[in-house]
């Protein structure tokens, strides 16, 4: 069973890396459930699972379940289970679950959202103000000078404040925008936001690109500091991530291979599993069953009537 301080290296590394992942904790067990109280996993929006939350016939459906509240950005409250005559409280997600253990689990998931990964390009004391700014507020700040940036340095997650101010901007921005990152702002006034993107136009980068860019940023506060304006940009920045303004920041759904396996229902435990290779085929007159395990697989080899006249009922 994974430590709890590893767990934590686990979640440090996903954030530096900018992966959205959910915390699986197991809030109630039944006995002979293997999950245990407190019981802490974390998901990854791609299907890796670590720590320790249930058996063989838990983590599947966690797993699935974690992926798509990844994806919605919901949080909610699962019951793994036996559900035969059961009445749960409202809100709660029901899996049917009845392998041979015969216990049951409420897990609670919880999508963690990546730090918001800022790259300020520039040198000026406002620059580096909303670099330390930002980093107070948890996200993970970057700051580099003109010439040292390139595309290479930020992702479709990524988002980029152009804050060279007259040193370079043109050529950043078009660096900036060629990367499409969530979202690409650039500090200027009106004249000079316009006649940048002019001139990044002329050199052949497509306007559906410099279209993304957001020009003046900041809230309007009139003749002030070099630190306010780094607050005003900071919070039009934390605005429009709340209003959902970082399109990137979501990982797409043909990143999630386990979202896209078809579901099945085991007709020995009524149990959805993924239908794949992984989850125990079984073919009967033509049809292909899959199974939460191989004692549900062999019993319905052993009897295949018994079972699928209870599913037709």
């Amino acid at each position: 069973m994974i430590e709890p301080d590893e767990l934590a290296d686990v979640a440090r590394d996903l954030e530096s890396r900018g992966e959205a992942y959910a915390v699986a904790t197991v809030v109630w067990r039944q006995a002979p459930s293997s999950g245990q109280l407190g019981g802490r996993a974390i998901v990854t929006a791609d299907g890796r699972l670590h720590g320790w939350i249930g058996g063989a016939c838990a983590e599947p459906s966690v797993i699935r379940a974690a992926q798509r509240l990844i994806t919605a950005g919901e949080s909610a409250l699962l019951y793994l289970g036996a559900t035969d005559d059961l009445l749960l409280p409202e809100g709660v997600t029901a899996i049917p679950m009845s392998c041979q253990s015969e216990g049951a689990l409420q897990i609670y998931v919880e999508p963690a959202k990546p730090a918001v990964h800022l790259v300020v390009v520039g040198h000026s004391p406002m620059a580096r103000v909303l670099t330390e700014l930002a980093t107070a507020v948890g996200w993970r700040a970057e700051l580099m000078t003109g010439p040292e940036f390139t595309a290479a340095d930020v992702d479709p997650r990524s988002v980029v404040m152009v804050a060279t101010q007259g040193h370079g901007d043109e050529d950043v921005v078009k660096h900036a925008a060629s990367a499409m990152p969530a979202y690409l702002g650039l500090v200027a006034s009106h004249k000079r936001g316009r006649a940048v993107l002019g001139y990044v136009a002329e050199q052949g980068i497509p306007q559906h690109l410099l279209d993304r860019v957001s020009t003046p940023v900041g809230i309007d506060l009139g003749p002030t500091t070099h630190r306010e304006i780094a607050v005003s940009i900071l919070a039009e920045l934390v605005k429009v991530r709340a209003a959902g303004g970082f399109a990137g920041e979501q990982p797409q759904r043909t990143e999630l291979p386990l979202l896209e396996t078809p579901d099945a229902v085991d007709p020995v435990c009524h149990m959805t599993v993924p239908a794949d290779d992984a989850h125990f085929p079984y073919e009967h007159e033509g049809t292909t069953y899959h199974f939460c395990c191989v004692g549900c697989r062999d019993a319905f080899a052993e009897d295949p009537a018994r079972f699928l006249t209870v599913t037709e009922a």
